[in-house]
């Protein structure tokens, strides 16, 4: 067909989404429009349709097909102009720095605040990352993600060998990522290991993850139970070992059969413990992440403090989340 271009992926592309690849070279094509070749099985890699998710690595070749390499032209650009970060969201996300070198940041991401855009969210860390460039070459790059109501621990690549690093290690599951919860209800056994495969289904709610013993993504999560209130609440820690999307939320509620406080999502009604005055926010908190440093290989820890409404709760239970992070490392 006359337009398609066949394009190799460089070194310095290795493991990168291919919508981020085609943002990189065709930045004026849509995010529609490019779905849409996506979907139709138009762009391909190594002859192999692709999908919005599918990583390249260096020397595939990617089919172009006309629609995008006409996207060079700024006519063709179909997407609303970039807003520049305001100084009172660069001054916000400045001040959540956690960590800073010259290959990684991590912030402590507000609940609230969504990582990415999408329908109707045109304001996310995503978009607000040119105000954490600093003395860097590039704005830093999202590599994992955190719901938009859950707060805590999110790491950024300050360059493409560090993003490789942190994608790898990730994939690899050499990163411990802790997170805090408070349940409604009390797991029991007190400590264990959840095994659930989880796939997306479609509910009241919209899309959601459930659990799937024959077609399900694997999904293991370890948790345990640092404190609790009868049967009535529990201040919780979790180690999700794979990373499905909702999986803790899912694991909670459908396996545990403790939901989440102030997850509606998924434990309903359930979620919020009526006739208190309890925040009716979600309480999931990523608390700790433990990671091998993309240059050095040795391990950096970061922990990141709770939120004000977080820490109400536990105050009202009277739960103490002093000196818990390394028991429950060293025990599971």
């Amino acid at each position: 067909m006359s337009g398609v271009e066949q394009k190799t992926v460089s070194n310095d592309e290795a493991d990168m989404r291919i919508d981020r690849w085609f943002k990189r070279h065709y930045p004026a094509l849509g995010h529609v429009p490019l779905q849409k070749l996506l979907r139709t099985g138009q762009v391909r890699i190594d002859g192999k349709r692709a999908k919005p998710d599918t990583r390249v690595q260096p020397g595939q070749i990617v089919r172009v097909p006309p629609q995008a390499s006409g996207a060079a032209d700024p006519a063709f650009d179909d997407r609303p102009p970039r807003p520049a970060v305001t100084d009172r969201d660069a001054a916000m996300i400045r001040s959540l720095v956690l960590y800073k070198d010259d290959d990684v940041i991590v912030i402590n991401k507000p609940a609230g605040l969504a990582t990415q855009g999408g329908t109707k969210i045109t304001r996310h860390v995503d978009g607000m990352l040119p105000a954490l460039q600093f003395d860097a070459e590039e704005p830093p790059r999202l590599v994992h993600r955190l719901d938009k109501d859950t707060s805590g621990v999110l790491m950024l690549a300050r360059n493409a060998q560090a993003a490789r690093a942190l994608t790898a290690a990730l994939k690899g599951r050499t990163v411990r990522k802790i997170y805090w919860a408070v349940t409604v209800g009390t797991p029991e056994p007190n400590a264990g290991r959840i095994v659930a495969p989880l796939i997306k289904g479609e509910g009241p709610d919209g899309e959601r993850m459930m659990v799937n013993e024959e077609r399900g993504d694997s999904a293991r999560t370890l948790y345990r139970v640092l404190e609790s209130v009868g049967s009535s609440a529990a201040f919780v820690a979790l180690w999700p070992q794979t990373g499905r999307t909702h999986q803790l939320r899912v694991h909670c509620s459908d396996v545990l059969g403790t939901p989440i406080l102030g997850d509606g999502k998924y434990g309903g009604e359930a979620a919020f413990m009526e006739g208190s005055d309890l925040p009716r926010q979600m309480h999931l908190h990523a608390r700790q992440v433990v990671v091998p440093h993309p240059r050095t290989s040795i391990p950096i820890s970061v922990k990141a403090p709770l939120p004000d409404y977080f820490r109400s709760t536990l105050d009202y239970f009277g739960f103490d989340d002093g000196d818990v992070d390394d028991l429950f490392l060293e025990e599971a």
